[in-house]
């Protein structure tokens, strides 16, 4: 008799909803860094848990949202799927905190961007701590988009960047460029590709804008934005051995 080898199980954290101090907007997560990621987990046979910082109910940014008036995101079919799908909206309608996430019980930590992190994860130490951990446990550590700005304070236990020595990405200058452009005012509170190139001894690299673009190294994975989460994911899943 044979039996089926365990599935692989991926903590997948997703930013609570905040309010933009710049715009005054509400904002969150963005759908296709969350969508595109479970599906591609979900598709290898993997188990995908849903988690956020602080716990509750997840809200999308309005850009991201396939239906949303602008439509700027109205190619997404993949998210309009998953929100129309009541099974897979209770997914986020009631998400548990991080608090006493074990590294152990995973194999691996994705962490989704949007606008809500750029608000919230910055001097989020729990949550620095936690990917830390992660990435010191031996797993595989993925973060896509502006959730990378986690990258910018999280520490290891001897006070060293977790970005020391390694090579990652995370969004753009020209694409919140872009992004301003396209609203017609400044949108962030400082950009992911200015503050890490402050950094020493570490090297960030970005593509062309809004191109699928993920890099690995080692046990660290990023994506560079919203068209990455798959191309992130799929190197999460390389570095699992599937």
């Amino acid at each position: 008799m044979t039996t089926q080898p365990a599935s692989k199980k991926i903590l997948l954290i997703a930013a609570n909803p905040a309010v933009s101090t710049v715009t005054g907007w509400p904002v969150g997560f963005w759908w296709a860094e969350l969508t595109h990621p479970w599906w591609a987990f979900t598709e290898a046979g993997y188990a995908v848990e849903i988690r956020s910082p602080a716990g509750g109910a997840l809200v999308a940014d309005g850009f991201s949202d396939p239906e949303d008036a602008s439509g700027y995101s109205a190619h997404d079919l993949l998210s309009l799927g998953f929100k129309k799908s009541p099974t897979h909206q209770a997914l986020l309608a009631d998400t548990a905190s991080i608090e006493g996430v074990d590294p152990a019980d995973y194999d691996a930590v994705f962490v989704v961007g949007g606008q809500s992190p750029m608000f919230t994860f910055r001097g989020d130490e729990r949550l620095q701590r936690l990917v830390v951990a992660f990435h010191e446990a031996g797993k595989v550590t993925g973060l896509v988009c502006h959730a990378t700005c986690l990258l910018l304070e999280a520490r290891t236990p001897s006070g060293a960047l977790l970005v020391q020595g390694k090579t990652w990405t995370g969004f753009a200058n020209a694409e919140e460029r872009f992004a301003d452009a396209y609203v017609g005012q400044r949108i962030q509170p400082f950009w992911i590709e200015d503050e890490a190139r402050k950094l020493p001894e570490t090297h960030f690299v970005v593509e062309q804008l809004f191109r699928p673009f993920a890099v690995r190294d080692g046990l660290l994975v990023t994506g560079q934005q919203q068209y990455s989460g798959a191309a992130a994911a799929r190197l999460v899943i390389e570095a699992l051995g599937r």
